[in-house]
């Protein structure tokens, strides 16, 4: 990865970051990354601003937030982030208003840190879901599960969703979009904006969320997570699309 050019500092500091959970962290060159996220303010979850970014250098160990412009997300948290040669992007995750698949990528190479909605988009759109996870590999961008909603019809089509028996709504009088869990694999292709959705081998994992997510070589690892709790860990070839137990 190339190196990032220095945008003006707003604030530098030796005390951390506000405190944080379900946000977005990344590591480029000695410096840290954290954005979006929430916190528990008397007793109640509290959205962190979607306008800002912290910077932590491991070097100097000093903190610095710059601030951030263009078409803002709105405030999330259990987003899945990624970094892909100089940008970062932001996927799904839970807003004020519910669960969402929105994109949203920056430009962070630069001295201005300018969001961008991505739009117009081919393919179908993965549905809204939070804490899933990505795989980047040969510039593109792979997630894989998450929790989330869909409708009946999606259900019905889907063999790769578990049912929240406990989550569950009506819309309407006859219409209902349950919550739950998934093991789908979907890539994205930032230069093209292409969504698609790979068709796998082997033996798939259990539809999960919360797990940890990381790359070696042509292969994707996942361990952990939830619907249950799991310490399982699978790998997924990123050439062949095989899945394996390890």
């Amino acid at each position: 990865m190339g190196s990032i050019e220095e945008p003006a500092v707003v604030t530098a500091q030796r005390s951390p970051v506000p405190p944080r959970s379900d946000h977005i962290s990344f590591l480029e060159g000695h410096n840290l990354y954290v954005w979006g996220g929430c916190q528990c303010v008397d007793g109640q979850e509290t959205f962190l601003p979607s306008d800002e970014i912290w910077l932590y250098d491991m070097e100097s160990g000093v903190w610095s937030l710059r601030h951030m412009g263009g078409e803002v997300p709105p405030v999330l948290s259990q987003a899945c982030g990624a970094y892909l040669q100089g940008m970062l992007y932001i996927f799904g995750g839970c807003d004020i208003n519910g669960h969402t698949n929105t994109m949203y990528c920056v430009d962070l190479s630069g001295v201005e840190y300018s969001w961008r909605k991505v739009t117009d988009t081919v393919g179908g759109t993965p549905s809204p879901r939070v804490r899933h996870s990505c795989w980047v590999y040969k510039n593109r961008l792979i997630y894989f599960g998450g929790y989330g909603c869909k409708t009946v019809r999606e259900v019905n089509n889907s063999k790769s969703f578990m049912v929240d028996e406990t989550s569950w709504t009506t819309i309407g009088s006859d219409f209902f979009q349950f919550w739950g869990w998934n093991n789908e694999v979907h890539m994205f292709e930032p230069v093209s904006a292409t969504w698609t959705e790979p068709q796998t081998q082997g033996q798939p994992p259990e539809p999960r969320s919360s797990h940890a997510s990381t790359t070696l070589g042509h292969k994707g690892y996942i361990c952990g997570g939830l619907e249950m709790q799991m310490i399982d860990i699978h790998c997924l070839d990123l050439v062949t699309w095989t899945w394996t137990q390890m």
